[in-house]
């Protein structure tokens, strides 16, 4: 089936290019790192209007806080931001030891995971008390995406320029697994499936690879090439992907196969796509030279 526009793009101030996109579907808000205008863009999930946009300096990772409504960021800068998006002000910031790229929030522990964009380290920040608490050593120089594990708090990060993922115990801090995925060349989506207990990552040569919990190997599932993020709902299991052009959404199944469901072409620089659990709509962002846009999509009948 297709993937078509909910309703037209909406202008974005600032040109720039952007980043991780991620949705607050109970607070009705989407978010986007407008990394290189050095903002947080905040758009209402229901009109698709732009609220307006958060000076933070340039951010790459956004991550919510399900219960509050605020929003962590990781910024190029070397610092993890909290923004309250009521006031769409900046109202915590700690240093960390390095320039942070993707970033993920675990309500069940009151982490905050940061991964340093083309290094070796993982920072910890306790929420609480917005400190650093501990960084985590991994594998290889390119980490990309990173997931929790709801149900036991393990994190996930991939490792592009290795080839592999790698699992971190949530009691210890440390490299427990590492999974390697010779199938995949450049290794850029990584999302978890807490429902199947699967692990879903993808490469930059145009396959998606299903994982169980121990690391085997489950389906690989054809998809557009140079894919770069993903996002799963978890409650429909329906995986969309952006990248080389295009949005493509998935099914991941309980046998680790993936169903296509359908894909679209998007505008140039769609690398990043977040999707709504409550509407099932997917959100993209992207910088042209008539200027920066967010629109929502959604699969066609």
């Amino acid at each position: 089936m297709p993937i078509l526009p909910v309703a037209p793009p909406q202008p974005v101030p600032i040109y720039s290019g952007f980043d991780y996109v991620t949705v607050d579907a109970a607070h009705r808000r989407v978010y986007a790192a407008h990394s290189a205008s050095g903002a947080l863009l905040v758009v209402d999930a229901d009109s698709g209007s732009v609220i307006g946009q958060v000076r933070t300096g340039p951010i790459h990772g956004v991550a919510v806080d399900p219960a509050t409504g605020h929003v962590f960021t990781g910024s190029s800068e070397m610092s993890v931001g909290e923004v309250d998006p009521a006031t769409l002000k900046v109202v915590r910031e700690v240093d960390v030891d390095g320039p942070v790229d993707a970033i993920a929030y675990d309500p069940g522990t009151g982490r905050i995971y940061a991964d340093e964009d083309n290094g070796t380290r993982i920072f910890v920040i306790d929420a609480a008390t917005f400190k650093v608490t501990s960084t985590i050593t991994i594998p290889g120089h390119k980490p990309e995406f990173l997931a929790v594990d709801p149900a036991d708090h393990d994190l996930y990060q991939n490792i592009a320029d290795l080839g592999e993922y790698v699992e971190i115990d949530r009691d210890t801090l440390k490299v427990k697994k590492t999974v390697s995925t010779p199938e995949l060349t450049s290794n850029h989506p990584l999302q978890y499936d807490a429902g199947y207990k699967h692990v879903l990552v993808g490469g930059k040569n145009g396959v998606l690879s299903t994982y169980d919990d121990h690391g085997k190997l489950l389906s690989q599932t054809p998809v557009q090439l140079n894919i770069d993020q993903c996002n799963l709902d978890p409650a429909s299991h329906v995986l969309a992907c952006a990248g080389g052009g295009k949005l493509t959404a998935v099914r991941a199944n309980a046998d680790g196969t993936a169903t296509m469901l359908g894909e679209a072409d998007m505008p140039k620089g769609v690398h990043t796509v977040a999707i709504d659990s409550a509407t099932g709509h997917f959100w993209v962002v992207w910088a042209a030279p008539s200027g920066d846009f967010v629109q929502a999509y959604a699969l066609g009948k």
